[in-house]
């Protein structure tokens, strides 16, 4: 692998523009693998080493050297099986560009809200998908050196390797949490609409228990292979979660699982535990949802009884959430996914 050193401070390989020119074939769009807030990505091939993934900061990102920064210092303290690797970055006149271990099945979206590929997720994957992520997230906020809330968990930034196996990307949005800090606040709010929690979308508030909620989302969304911010009933504007809640109410949740999963006799019961976890996960009150080291648990112990959730926070329309939150902050939605992309120093 060719490096050309570290720079103080950072503990990351260091590589050359010219290494990665070379490693992308001078960014050629046939190895363009996606677009996003902070900027294009590419695969690319190091001399006599692995294949990678490039992300690369756009020059006309104006908060992308914010989440730049935070990802190095990040990620390179990080190190689990289900949270994407990083290989170095490189850090040359105005370029700043961060080498990943690439993931040939990129990510989960690609798959579950595809008619095509998401027949290839069958339940056993999806649970081992999900239980990966919920292995990610516990490590990031109890186990890792840092105590790190993610901020950004979405379908897009599950990343898939050749086995499926699912790797929680992107910590450009995460933020330090003091090992005594249960909850802080900012006054501009990042992340994706659809899977903000409500005290954060609404307040600024964060904590653990808002990865928690996300997480939730991402469940029901697995399962279901619908998107949260989709509309079901639109004449009473339900998103998922709120379509969720009232198939529970009336005891027919079977119907949210994905058809593409087949015959629902032989999954059934257990398909329905998943979507009590995920109900659980989403509910309003953030000290109502469990802790991930309780969904591990949960996920771990089939015969552990779970409770009834709580009505889930559901936002009726997009328009809600904008009308809320203006009265207190700026926000800035690009057009990936809706991500608000704000970045607010500490």
């Amino acid at each position: 692998m060719h490096r050309e050193g570290r720079r103080k401070g950072l503990e990351l390989p260091l590589f050359s523009f010219a290494t990665v020119v070379a490693a992308t074939d001078n960014f050629s769009p046939t190895n363009k693998l996606g677009q996003g807030g902070f900027g294009p990505v590419y695969k690319g091939k190091l001399p006599e080493g692995p294949e990678i993934a490039v992300k690369r900061l756009s020059r006309s990102s104006g908060q992308g050297l914010e989440e730049f920064k935070n990802e190095i210092i990040l990620i390179a303290k990080l190190q689990h099986m289900n949270l994407v690797r990083i290989l170095g970055c490189c850090i040359e006149g105005e370029e700043k560009i961060l080498l990943y271990e690439y993931m040939p099945n990129k990510s989960l979206d690609s798959f579950l809200f595809d008619p095509t590929k998401g027949k290839l997720l069958d339940w056993g994957k999806r649970v081992h998908i999900i239980n990966g992520i919920a292995q990610g997230l516990l490590y990031l906020h109890k186990y890792s050196r840092l105590r790190v809330i993610h901020r950004d968990l979405k379908a897009s930034n599950i990343l898939l390797d050749g086995k499926m196996n699912p790797k929680i990307s992107d910590f450009g949005m995460a933020r330090i949490f003091g090992r005594n800090e249960s909850e802080a606040n900012t006054n501009r709010v990042v992340g994706t609409y659809g899977y903000m929690s409500p005290e954060y979308a609404m307040e600024g508030l964060f904590s653990e228990k808002s990865d928690v909620f996300s997480f939730g989302v991402l469940l029901l969304e697995i399962v279901s292979g619908k998107k949260n911010t989709s509309f079901y009933h639109s004449d009473r504007s339900l998103n998922l979660l709120g379509y969720a809640w009232e198939l529970w109410k009336d005891g027919r949740v079977s119907e949210l699982m994905d058809p593409m999963l087949g015959d629902p006799t032989s999954t059934c019961c257990n398909i329905l535990r998943f979507i009590q976890m995920g109900l659980l996960c989403v509910q309003e009150s953030a000290k109502d949802r469990p802790t991930m080291s309780d969904v591990v648990s949960m996920l771990g112990n089939e015969m552990a009884t779970l409770t009834n959730p709580k009505q889930p926070a559901f936002f009726l329309g997009r328009r809600g959430l904008e009308e809320n939150s203006s009265k207190n902050r700026t926000e800035n939605c690009s057009n990936n996914d809706l991500t608000i992309s704000e970045i607010e120093a500490r």
